[in-house]
């Protein structure tokens, strides 16, 4: 009987194929790693600081008026004229709305959902960067300003880097949004959701909000209206959710 014989070439062979075998599974291995500490910045971290920030920044704020009242003012914010069919806004003289807008990216309001248990920054501009990713809620440029006749509309993120908007998909009809900004609290009360539309439906936050997608959603008469926006379905950005509400009562600070 003749001996198996191993050549030296089939041993080295067989050595390459278990170092690479090897050497591939550990690769496979660091960019799990790798991976699953992305997806732990962006669910855990991001949310951590941007939270974190967004508090700091609202605490600013409440320091700085608390320091620099605003002035008593004889002109009082005009009532906006209701419907017969909603309740009179009670004017209670409120200064109006400085004509400045506010500079580019600068927190200047805050936003408070009580259902929710929000309370947030409201910043000049929705450019990810400088507003979004900092947990604060962005004021689109073009829109009303809190208080005035028209459309205030704000966006923010559903989820990472805050998630402020991740759940005002459960907001009800008459849950109240509040707006405070150094002169007075805007007091909005939800009216209308529009589940899913279109991240190109842009009149949504027209100053008579209404979708363009979906007809029958929306207002045809001016008012005095808050529009919450945020990307749906959670973790991707192919369509929009959007809240409208209407403005209820104002009140000095």
């Amino acid at each position: 009987m003749r001996p198996h014989v191993v050549h030296h070439g089939i041993r080295r062979r067989r050595a390459l194929r278990r170092r690479a075998v090897w050497t591939g599974g550990e690769l496979l291995v660091t960019v799990g790693v790798v991976l699953l500490l992305l997806v732990a910045h962006q669910l855990w971290w991001t949310n951590r600081e941007a939270r974190e920030g967004a508090k700091r920044q609202v605490e600013a704020l409440e320091r700085e008026w608390e320091q620099d009242p605003p002035e008593d003012s004889d002109s009082g914010t005009a009532s906006p004229s209701p419907s017969p069919t909603e309740k009179p806004v009670r004017s209670v003289g409120a200064r109006p709305a400085s004509a400045e807008p506010p500079r580019w990216s600068q927190a200047y309001a805050i936003l408070t959902i009580p259902r929710l248990h929000l309370r947030v920054p409201v910043a000049e501009g929705v450019g990810k960067q400088n507003v979004l990713n900092k947990g604060y809620v962005g004021h689109y440029p073009g829109t009303q300003q809190p208080g005035r006749s028209g459309n205030f509309a704000l966006a923010g993120h559903r989820n990472t880097h805050g998630e402020p908007f991740r759940y005002i998909n459960r907001l009800a009809p008459k849950d109240t949004i509040e707006v405070e900004t150094k002169s007075a609290v805007y007091t909005y009360a939800v009216d209308r959701t529009l589940p899913q539309t279109s991240a190109r439906d842009a009149t949504v936050i027209s100053n008579i909000p209404r979708s363009t997608v979906r007809p029958a959603y929306g207002y045809t008469e001016p008012g005095y209206y808050v529009t919450l926006t945020t990307c749906t379905p959670e973790y991707t950005s192919r369509y929009r959710l959007v809240v409208w509400g209407k403005l209820v009562s104002m009140r000095p600070r």
